[in-house]
């Protein structure tokens, strides 16, 4: 078989005649073939003739040809025809495998995790199987057409669900990529070869993200097939193709495959002719006919037959046919009806995005049942045509969140109130609540909850709605955080999120993952779209902040709008308080709730009294209004969507009930006769009279006498109304409940202070009796009595209904006592307490419990059993007998239970002498202290505390329980301890532990005191505590079990073989009485040794410690310890290794560089090492004769062995090399049997010329003021091109022409230690045109020729020259408004747009008055360069929503850009003119004094205003108005808003003038008002202008002047000239506080920046610090530091090391990493020879991330570089193991360092791509020491069946991984090249950290000192002379103010009120303010 063939078989069906045909395929065996073979085959298997014409095809109809044959894949179908468009007469089917891609496992847990439940998700996987058809026919040019054909008519075949759409199709490819489970179409490869495709590409942005792109997880449709039945088949057809393809996947066949065990992720793709449906035989499937015999009338189309419907399903999709519709209309809402939805009222139509997609819905059951038709374009109730279609405004805004690039669109809808009832659309779906709930509660606050709890946001994901994420508010549109007085519209807003894919969603579509997250992060920002423009965007994230204040308060201001404009509410007048409503359930709704006497509702008005009815309601209800009811605070007039009604029912007789209702439940079309006629209608009987039979007789008169215990009764009562009828109800009215009626019996004792109820009872009506009450056998209380019969309501007990009081009967009689036969006892405390004393009352009683005196001589016993009682006497007052001072003692229960007790007590004399009390016993007084345990001593171990529990005892011994229980314990020596007993009257006292010295284990005793302060009475208690040696570890030995004599000692120094190992240490542990310790598993995990962490528990409890391994470095002493229990006890010592016997010979080279024929610098030094390169110094003085060294090209006459005796070594001088080429070369000293090699480095000679190693790609063109990036190498050579390294030499760069001016960092410069030169050409400026760079050496003023450079220089397009600027120029600039757009360009030199300046870097400056030179001056304000909206072209900065300035006048404008830190660039200045803004208000043109007059005949005293001129501005007093004409009104008004004043009139009798307003402007000469003017003495009144314009779309506001009215001169005059005064002073005194609220805030600001300042730089001086950096406190020493650390920095760079010699002419291009061999740096010498050696033919490899970048770089080298993809290459993710490793264990101890060959390398950049690249490169290659140790590795690693990898040691050599080593090829030279360089060393990236940290040190230096002396001057300003005068002056005027307040405010007028006299009214007559409408 051929190299490089796979084994692969090939079904190829013969379709060329269409008569004659197999059904099934030929499989050809086609291994090792190719396409001209395969050919040979076919022709074989197939009989085809030599000049026959044939086609060979795919499924998809790809023409097979040469590349295409090696790319089929095993089992593929092929099609013989004899066309390539010819169509199959027969069927063929296709063998596909869809396992699911592995996609399914890592991105399940994203998906399926959020997938929501517990709701039917039927509709939605209808919705799934729509998403498809919707991506497929996206591409479509006419009508998308998508059919749901719900197939459930038997007669037709099983049930079926059918998806149909005239889409593109699939071909046979994409239909085994559909079958794939989440094979999402990032992943897919939709071609046979896959050339032919192209991958994913994301549409462009649409507005609501209509883009269609909504198949996307590849889970979908198979999820909804299986989730609707059991089987699902694909039938598709794509454009142009004579195939229809056909694929069949079944539950019933999966479950076969597997019972099978076969493969249970394949099928087979039916292809066939287009109508052939000759494979349909069964019946169940016969519908699938007639779907067939459609396709001829097709072009494509794909359908989707899902069959096995589960009944549960099929009964849905029936009876709710009109909901899932709805559902799937909603879903699709904008994808069916555009952009904006569907808008009934309107006839217009989305031309931009016109529909074009028509859903429709056909079911079709059994005849005789018509099939039902449904397009979802005809929906009308879907919630979003709800929504859209009961919407009167829309607020639209946009979201932008840096945690996610995509779009978000976001539109708010307002649902107005009319007038009783909110438009905000119900849930067709959703419970409705019942129209007759009589629950008012939901007008209670916020009327009418439109939405209520719901959610705003529905979210839709391109374009399609996700059903089950709602997004509830945010914090800008949130009622919690909106204007409380808009409450209510806050429930009137319902809205929609769009978003695109970047939102993720779960694969079901159900849910987005973290969409409400991500928009409510702190970091979104919100714009409004206003008329499709976006009013405001970029913010800084300083500005967010700002940003959400700018949407919320949009969003309010919009939400206000509405309100005021589109809801229709009722009008509540005349308010009358305030009150709180006790009914109301809830009670914080319980207040405050504002009343108000009428309303107008719909142009009905209703007051209070009026006659109303109900509507709605169960009953309905007839009545008078009592009052309305508001929620709230309210004044005055005020609008309310709606409110409550309060209704006293009629007739009051028949009620008498107030009941409260909404005031949208009354009926607005009842007429006052048509209710009163009810109320009318309802009046019927009403109970009149009682009547009392005595059944029995003998009736008791009034004020008749009876003894106590006389019966009474029995009754027999009726109730008569009028008319004598018996009655037992209220007459029924209306519809309401019968009331009935109850009689109730009291009889009322009459006390001295009370009366008092002693019988009470309740008689409801019988047939048979009427209302009886039966007999009262005994009335025992002595006293005047009353019988009361009432009548009464049974459902509430009333006596009185609708105003009249129910009938009632009244018996008046008395009750006399008898004699006392019997006592009972008082009143006792229900808490006694031991010994505490109590006293015993007792009442004496006749036989009737009346009270009676006691008799004399009376001497009571007590008895109770279990306690002794006594008592001190007995007294008798009155009725009253006492026993005083009663004692009881004995045992009781704890202090928490009470124990009871039966107490006797017995009355010698009487009838019924003894009775018994129940009492209940308490613990007593504290009285003594009871301590455990009650061993005196008490033993205890030292080291740990003691326990004592204490109890409080009463003086009968029980515990007891009080305040202030403190219980004091006092150990000698110890701390105090106390614990509180007041709970429970017992405690614990635990001692601290008991740390005593113990003397030869002798026990020691201590005392303890208990004592309880709080009873001093108290005895102490002493205790005496024992004190014994404790059995805790205290001392520790080791010793050795091999060597009895070996005790280690603590702190001991102890000598041992280097690399030996100390074995069979053991420990012994001893208490404190020096008994020794066994180990148990406790002690054991306590000890610890610190030379290993691997200890053995079980060795430890058996006393063995860990075996010591002896460090194989002879050096000072190590330090070793082992501890127990945290090092509280431990044994330290220290060993010292000593080296072992010779083992070979070492060699040692100071300088291991020389050149051609000089002598090796330095000495090389012999000694005998041990085999851990410790010195033996066993070398002897005759040593040397025996020495001998061999080299290639060594001149043996000139070496010469010396002995040294210090150090017992041979040095070797005279080492020099006469021939060979530079290089390594090998010296081999050989003494005795010892051989040592090393190598010595051979340089090249004398310089002779200069060579260009490396530079910039050729042709070079360098463009205009840029640099070259790539630096020019240099390299010094020898005569022979060998490179040389003498310093000496100066290497020169001159340009030629000379009109080329050539910037670098240095001209000419000495070649560094490698003998080369870099320049780095930093800038070429000069003419576009051709020059040369020349470089030139010279050593000693020798010259030495060297290379030349062509280079071309063009115009540079990243360099910018100008900046452009656009803006719409014709644009007004209103005062406050919003500039233009502003455009700014950075043009290149060569005349394009530069789009690399980030926005940050663009600014524009704005100042007041005319251009000032080039640059900006000081004063001017700078403004910052907006964010870039979305899919906004980059090539240019935009300045939005910059605010113009307030005042009007000329401005400029200049932009400005910051190249770098040193060259900026400015636009030319651009002047603007504000003018003002819209006309809001009249204003005088200089503010007038407050004016005082009086009605005086002095026309100066009676002057309001002179020579004033008002005119009609702006908000911000520009002036606005002078192309307005019309008047202004002068009136008069009071200042307090009372209307009770009287009114001064103008000059006369004029309570109003008017002047005309011409151009804006009104000029006053006088205003005066009359003489002897109306008006209050003292009064402040406020003169009014109101200008009256009609060409202004908004009211001005007026202007308003309070003036002060006197009915006296002199106090006009006085007032006059103090309230002048007051203004003076008020307006100096404004001054001042600006003055000095300004510099304090300018203190606060310098104060914050020093502070800033101050602790940036304390926290970099505490880093440095850290660091061990030299510190510096000025800036002269920071620079000192600073530039220390650059020259060591410098100097370390300049130092030489090993650099890859190969030229790297691709490094840096996109996509590009570089040359393997500068990827890495290898630090060891040794590893960089041995592996670059390994891999030297991937050396000079290019490394590409892409493919494409490989292909061009092959390109353009013509095939002669070899290049390596990292998109084509895979490697094992993450690291294995070592071989030796296996499951965190070494399975062996390996010798020589073995590690990982790519573990060594050093990667500067794009670590994961080298990593990558290297793995794939040197895969598990090994490095290790030797090749013994290699050898024994590999053979260890084989032994435990395992593969090895290739091993290469430090010493040169190469064991393959098949176990090959030895001879050349596998040994690495001395020299080679390339070789990977070294890296840096850490140090100079220390040093780079110092600078960077030093050089921010010396920046926060700076601005510390700066603002510390800015703040020191405005301190020293601020505490200036001119400052302390001007705060005195303040402090002056502040005192003069308050005393003119005071003269102002105590100025005595007159208290009589001013009137016109026959002015025509009365002067009497006050007119009554109008209330004011209160919003």
């Amino acid at each position: 078989m051929e190299a490089g063939r796979v084994n692969r078989r090939i079904r190829v069906y013969d379709r060329r005649s269409e008569n004659e045909q197999q059904v099934t395929g030929k499989l050809l065996e086609t291994s090792g073939l190719d396409f001209n073979g395969f050919l040979k085959i076919l022709h074989r298997k197939f009989a085809i003739r030599s000049h026959e014409t044939f086609v060979l095809v795919t499924t998809d109809r790809t023409v097979l040809d040469f590349d295409n044959f090696e790319k089929l894949q095993d089992d593929s179908t092929l099609h013989l025809l004899q066309r390539e468009d010819q169509a199959l007469a027969l069927a063929t089917e296709e063998s596909i495998t869809f396992k699911p891609h592995y996609n399914t496992l890592i991105r399940s847990g994203m998906y399926e995790y959020y997938a929501s439940a517990g709701q039917k998700p039927l509709p939605y996987t209808l919705a799934e199987l729509i998403d498809n058809s919707i991506s497929a026919t996206a591409k479509n040019t006419g009508v998308r057409m998508i059919e749901i054909r719900l197939m459930f008519d038997e007669s037709l075949g099983k049930p079926a669900v059918i998806v149909l759409d005239n889409g593109c199709g699939m071909t046979s490819k994409q239909l085994n990529n559909w079958a794939v489970y989440k094979l999402s179409k990032f992943f897919r490869d939709n071609g046979t070869f896959g050339s032919k495709q192209e991958g994913y590409v994301r549409p462009d942005p649409v507005p609501r993200s209509l883009n269609s792109d909504i198949s996307y997880f590849g889970a979908g449709g198979k999820q909804a097939a299986f989730y609707i039945g059991d089987s699902a088949r694909m039938i598709t057809k794509t454009v142009g193709s004579p195939d229809v393809h056909e694929l069949v996947i079944s539950k019933e066949d999966f479950e076969r495959k597997e019972k099978n065990k076969e493969d249970v992720y394949s099928g087979t793709i039916k292809n066939r002719k287009v109508g052939d449906s000759s494979h349909v035989t069964k019946d169940d499937e016969r519908f699938l006919r007639s779907l067939i015999a459609e396709e001829s009338a097709k072009e494509s189309f794909t359908a989707v037959i899902i069959m096995g419907v589960l009944p549960d399903h099929i009964r849905f999709l029936k009876d709710n046919f009109a909901v899932w519709t709805r559902q799937l209309a909603h879903t699709f809402h904008y994808y069916i009806h555009g952009v904006n939805g569907k808008n009934m009222s309107s006839s217009s139509t989305n031309s931009d995005h016109l529909p074009n997609i028509d859903i429709q819905i056909t079911l079709r059951e059994k005849p005789p049942r018509c099939p039902r038709v449904m397009n979802l374009r005809e929906v009308e109730n879907d919630m979003q045509t709800l929504y859209i279609n009961t919407a009167a405004d829309t607020f639209e805004f946009k979201a932008y969140s840096e945690q996610n690039t995509g779009t978000v669109e976001g539109i708010i809808r307002y649902h107005p109130f009319l007038y009783d009832k909110e438009t905000y659309p119900e849930d067709p779906d959703a419970d409705q609540v019942s129209l007759d709930d009589d629950n008012d509660d939901n007008e209670s606050r916020v009327l009418h909850q439109a939405r209520g709890k719901r959610p705003i946001f529905n979210c839709f994901w391109n374009g399609r709605l996700i059903p089950y994420t709602t997004v509830s508010e945010f914090d800008w549109c949130s009622q919690s955080k909106g204007a409380k007085e808009l409450a209510e519209c806050y429930n009137r807003v319902s809205g929609v999120l769009f978003t695109d894919d970047r939102f993720t969603v779960s694969t079901n579509k159900l849910t987005f993952i973290e969409l409400e997250l991500i928009l409510k992060n702190k970091d979104t920002i919100f714009t409004r779209i206003v008329n499709g423009q976006e009013k405001k965007r970029s913010a800084p994230p300083s500005l967010i902040k700002a940003q959400r204040s700018n949407i919320q308060k949009e969003f309010t201001q919009w939400l206000k709008n509405c309100h005021e404009k589109l809801d229709k509410q009722v009008k509540f007048m005349g308010h009358m308080e305030t009150i709180t409503r006790t009914d109301v359930p809830v009670k914080r709704d319980q207040y405050p709730w504002a009343t108000f006497s009428s309303i107008e509702w719909d142009g009905n008005i209703y007051k209070t009294g009026q006659l109303v009815k109900s509507q709605k309601t169960q009953p309905i209800l007839y009545g008078r209004v009592v009052r309305f009811l508001l929620y709230g605070k309210h004044d005055g007039n005020v609008f309310a969507t709606g409110g409550l009604v309060e209704v006293a029912l009629e007739p009051k007789a028949c009620y008498d009930k107030i009941k409260t209702i909404a005031i949208s439940k009354i009926d607005k079309s009842a007429t006052d006769e048509a209710i009163q006629k009810n109320i009318d209608k309802d009046s019927a009987k009403l109970p009149e009279i009682l009547k009392v039979d005595w059944p029995e007789g003998d009736p008791w008169p009034q004020n008749a006498a009876r003894m106590a215990g006389s019966p009474f009764g029995p009754l027999q009562i009726k109730i008569l109304n009028k008319k004598g009828e018996s009655i037992s109800t209220m007459p029924q009215v209306s519809h309401g409940a019968v009331k009935k009626l109850i009689i109730e019996l009291k009889v009322v004792q009459h006390g001295p202070k009370a009366d008092q109820e002693v019988v009470s009872f309740v008689a409801q009506h019988s047939t048979t009796w009427g209302f009886w009450f039966k007999k009262i056998e005994k009335l025992t209380d002595l006293g005047k009595y009353t019988l009361y019969l009432n009548t009464m309501l049974f459902e509430n007990n009333a006596t009185v209904f609708g105003g009249k009081k129910l009938p009632s009967y009244k018996l008046k009689f008395t009750i006399i006592e008898g004699r006392a036969e019997t006592f009972v006892i008082g009143a006792v405390s229900p808490s006694l307490y031991v010994g505490v004393p109590f006293n015993i009352p007792l009442l004496l009683k006749d036989g009737y419990d009346h009270s009676v005196t006691s008799p004399p001589d009376v001497k009571p016993v007590l008895k109770c059993r279990g306690l002794d009682l006594s008592y001190d006497r007995v007294d008798s007052s009155g009725i009253t007998f006492t026993i005083f001072d009663v004692k009881a003692r004995g045992k009781v229960l704890n202090y928490q239970q009470s124990k009871t007790y039966e107490l006797r007590v017995t009355m010698p004399g009487l009838k019924k002498d003894t009775q018994t009390i129940t009492i209940s016993l308490l613990p007593g007084n504290p009285h003594a202290l009871h301590v455990t345990p009650a061993d005196n001593p008490i033993t205890v171990q030292n080291g740990n505390p003691v326990t004592f529990k204490v109890e409080i005892h009463d003086e009968a011994g029980n515990i007891t329980a009080h305040s202030k229980q403190i219980v004091r314990c006092q150990v000698q020596g110890l701390p105090l301890v106390a614990t509180d007993c007041s709970t429970t009257g017992a405690g614990q006292l635990v001692t601290k532990p008991i740390n005593l010295k113990m003397i030869k284990g002798e026990p020691q005793n201590l005392k303890v005191h208990f004592e309880m302060p709080s009873q001093k009475k108290m005895a102490k208690v002493v205790r005496e505590l024992k004190v014994v040696p404790s059995t805790r570890v205290s001392r520790m030995e080791l010793c050795s079990e091999d060597d009895e004599n070996l005790m280690l000692r603590n702190n001991e120094k102890i000598e041992w073989l280097a690399g030996g190992l100390l074995e069979n240490l053991f420990y012994k542990l001893y208490d404190e009485a020096g008994r020794e310790v066994p180990p148990t598993a406790t002690i054991a995990s306590k000890i610890k040794v610190n030379w290993t962490g691997d200890v053995n528990l079980e060795d430890l409890l058996k006393g063995k410690l860990p075996d010591l391994q002896v460090p194989t470095q002879v050096q000072e002493a190590r330090f070793y310890q082992v501890s127990y229990q945290d090092q509280s006890v431990s044994v330290s010592f220290n060993i010292v290794p000593r080296p072992d016997e010779p083992k070979r010979l070492k060699a040692t080279v100071l300088q291991s560089t020389l050149k051609l024929g000089e002598i090796l610098p330095g000495h090389i030094n012999l000694e005998l090492v041990d085999q851990y390169d410790n010195a033996t110094k066993t070398l002897t003085s005759t040593c040397k004769n025996h020495m001998a060294v061999e080299a290639e090209g060594l001149d043996k006459s000139a070496v010469v062995f010396r002995w040294q005796g210090s150090s017992s070594s041979v040095l070797v001088t005279g080492v020099r090399f006469q021939s060979g080429t530079p290089g390594h070369r090998e010296m081999c000293f050989t003494y005795k049997s010892y051989v040592e090699r090393i190598i010595v480095k051979v340089v090249a000679g004398v310089p002779a010329q200069l060579k260009l190693v490396s530079g910039p790609e050729k042709p070079l063109q360098v463009l205009n003021d840029q640099g070259i990036a790539t630096p020019f190498l240099v390299q010094l050579c020898d005569e022979w091109e060998n490179p040389t390294t003498d310093q000496r030499v100066v290497v020169e760069l001159k340009s030629s022409p000379p009109t080329l001016k050539v910037t670098t960092a240095v001209t000419s410069q000495p070649v560094n230690a490698e003998g080369k030169a870099s320049f780095t050409v930093n800038c070429l400026s000069g003419p576009k045109g051709y020059y040369q760079l020349v470089f030139k050496g010279s050593l000693n003023q020798k010259p030495i020729p060297g290379p030349s450079v062509n280079l071309t220089v063009i115009p540079d397009p990243t360099k910018p020259v100008s900046l452009s600027v656009e803006y719409e120029t014709n644009d007004k600039l209103p005062a406050g408004g919003i500039l233009p757009v502003f455009s700014v360009t950075v043009v290149s030199d060569e005349g394009g747009p530069i789009t690399t300046f980030k926005p940050a870097a663009v600014s524009m400056f704005l100042w007041k008055g005319g251009p000032s030179g080039k640059t900006p001056p000081q004063t001017a304000i700078e403004l910052k360069c907006s964010k870039p909206m979305q899919n906004e072209k980059n090539d240019r900065f935009h300045f939005r929503d910059k605010e113009i300035p307030e005042q009007v006048g000329k401005y400029t404008i200049q932009f400005f850009l910051r190249i770098n830190k040193t060259n900026v660039l400015y636009s030319n200045q651009i002047a603007i003119h504000v003018v003002a803004n819209q006309p809001v208000k009249l204003a005088p043109v200089s503010q007038p004094p407050t004016p005082v007059v009086s009605y005086s005949d002095v026309i100066a005293n009676r002057t309001l205003v002179k020579n004033m001129t008002l005119r009609i501005t702006d908000s911000y007093g520009n002036p606005a108005g002078q192309d307005l004409d019309g008047e202004v009104v002068i009136s008069i008004k009071n200042s307090s808003g009372e209307g009770n004043k009287s009114l001064p009139l103008f000059e006369g009798k004029a309570n109003s003038l008017k002047i005309n307003l011409v151009e804006g402007k009104a000029h006053m000469a006088r205003l005066a008002i009359m003489e002897n003017s109306p008006g209050e003495n003292g009064t402040t009144y406020v003169l009014l202008f109101i200008p009256q314009v009609s060409m202004v779309p908004t009211s001005l506001a007026p202007f308003e002047l309070p003036f002060r009215f006197f009915n006296d001169s002199e106090n006009q005059r006085k007032m006059s000239e103090l309230s002048r005064k007051k203004d003076e002073l008020t307006t100096a005194l404004a001054k001042y506080s600006d003055i000095f609220s300004t510099y304090s805030e300018l203190l606060s600001l310098l104060t914050s920046h020093h502070l800033v300042a101050s602790n940036k730089e304390a926290d970099l001086r505490n880093e440095l610090n850290r660091r061990n950096v030299e510190i510096a406190q000025s800036i002269p020493d920071v620079d000192r530091i600073l530039n220390q650390k650059k020259m060591e920095a410098s100097h370390v760079l300049r130092a030489p090391r090993r650099v890859c010699s190969l030229r790297d002419n691709f490094g840096g291009q996109q996509d590009v990493l570089g040359m393997v061999g500068h990827l890495a740096f290898v630090q060891d010498d040794d590893a960089a020879r041995v592996i670059s050696w390994h891999i030297r033919g991937d050396m000079d490899c290019v490394i590409t991330n892409t493919t494409a970048a490989a292909m061009k770089i092959f390109d353009d080298t013509h095939g002669s570089q070899q290049v390596m993809a990292l998109d084509s290459v895979y490697v094992t993710p993450g690291n294995r193991p070592m071989p030796h490793i296996r499951n965190g264990r070494m399975l062996f101890n390996p010798s020589g360092n073995p590690v990982l060959a790519r573990d060594l390398l050093i990667f500067p950049r794009d670590q994961e791509s080298c990593n990558i690249a290297f793995k794939s490169i040197l895969a598990d290659t090994i490095l290790i020491d030797d090749l013994n140790s290699g050898t024994n590795y590999r053979k260890a690693v084989v032994q435990n069946r395992m593969q090895c990898p290739t091993i290469l040691t430090r010493q040169g050599d190469r064991i393959s991984a098949r176990g090959k080593f030895g001879g050349a090829q596998n040994k690495a030279p001395m020299n080679i090249t390339p070789l990977f360089g070294a890296p840096l060393p850490q140090h100079y990236y220390t040093l780079k950290e110092h600078i960077d940290l030093i050089s921010q040190h010396r920046l926060t230096l700076e601005k510390r000192d700066q603002t510390a002396k800015a703040r020191d001057e405005h301190l020293k300003s601020m505490k200036s002379p001119e400052m302390l005068q001007k705060h005195q002056e303040m402090e002056l005027k502040k005192k003069q103010l308050e005393e003119i307040e005071r003269q102002l405010v105590s100025t005595p007028v007159r208290p009589v009120k001013r009137s016109l006299e026959n002015s025509g009214e009365p002067s009497s007559f006050i007119a009554k303010r109008t209330k004011q409408r209160s919003i």
